[in-house]
């Protein structure tokens, strides 16, 4: 486990799957980040890539070979090597290997660093083509927080509130985790979304292209919450596993396959394309109050 803190935050990073394990505000005492309780979900923030979400039928095909990759793709699951570390500051990397060739036909360098300033976390991924050709890829982000945030108060006092108000539908997923081709309606010219247990009765909420680039976490009952900054980000899931005293702010550059997907990498929704040698990068703040 590696710590990096200052006076306000201390987080918690493991070298399995880069994954935050803790983020307390050492100020006023409070833990944000989900306990990861295997009873209902038993990760905490998982980094997601090369893909996000499920494929059809879990695999996909790349110059006409067929390729197998399990849900939001290998990266959680390994181990990640220490680049550099201060006390505020610290960048993990993931290099390609024969095991991620057998799924993922790329060489690479993924680097994921966390960073600490005044009340703030910010999070950012930085993908380094390192093969001849084009690299097709999606990344994401999967933090769960805690709710109720503070004793006396319940998972349904509180809301998410974006920036901007929304008119946005959800798009729902599949028994196979794929996105249906009808989107249904949620949001209708308004910024606020009530949490519930039964929200996510249907799986995540997903959406594409929000006008929002923040959501926050809040409750009429506390001045505690959190604001989340997924500006750069196309794709915005909510989910909690089902009765578990989490939700999840996911910011997306991809997305599942659809239900009609041709299982094409290079023609998937919401891949990104590097040319050979470059870096493509994304970063999401979250602040805590």
């Amino acid at each position: 486990m590696f710590i990096i803190e200052n006076e306000k935050l201390r987080i918690a990073i493991n070298t399995k799957g880069a994954e935050l394990q803790q983020i307390i505000h050492s100020q006023i005492g409070l833990e944000y980040l989900w306990s990861g309780d295997p009873a209902y979900w038993g990760k905490k923030s998982p980094v997601l890539f090369p893909i996000v979400g499920t494929l059809k039928n879990d695999s996909y095909y790349y110059q006409g070979k067929s390729y197998h990759l399990n849900r939001h793709g290998f990266a959680r699951d390994m181990i990640f090597d220490v680049e550099d570390q201060s006390p505020t500051n610290i960048v993990f990397i993931l290099k390609s290997d024969e095991t991620t060739m057998k799924q993922f036909p790329f060489e690479f360098e993924f680097r994921i660093t966390y960073r600490v300033q005044e009340n703030s976390l910010q999070v950012g991924y930085k993908v380094t083509n390192c093969s001849t050709h084009d690299m097709f890829f999606s990344v994401g982000g999967h933090p769960a927080f805690k709710l109720p945030l503070v004793d006396g108060t319940s998972y349904d006092d509180y809301f998410l509130e974006f920036n901007e108000n929304e008119t946005s539908p959800r798009w729902p997923i599949s028994k196979d985790g794929l996105i249906e081709t009808v989107p249904e309606t949620l949001l209708v010219d308004t910024s606020i979304l009530p949490l519930s247990k039964t929200l996510f009765s249907k799986d995540a909420l997903v959406f594409k292209n929000p006008s929002s680039s923040m959501v926050s976490i809040k409750s009429e009952k506390t001045e505690h919450g959190l604001d989340f900054d997924f500006s750069g980000f196309p794709y915005l899931g909510l989910w909690a596993a089902k009765n578990a005293d989490f939700v999840c702010i996911e910011p997306w550059c991809g997305i599942a396959d659809s239900v009609n997907s041709h299982q094409q990498l290079t023609e998937k929704e919401g891949i990104n394309k590097l040319a050979a040698g470059n870096d493509w990068q994304r970063s999401w703040t979250v602040s805590f109050y």
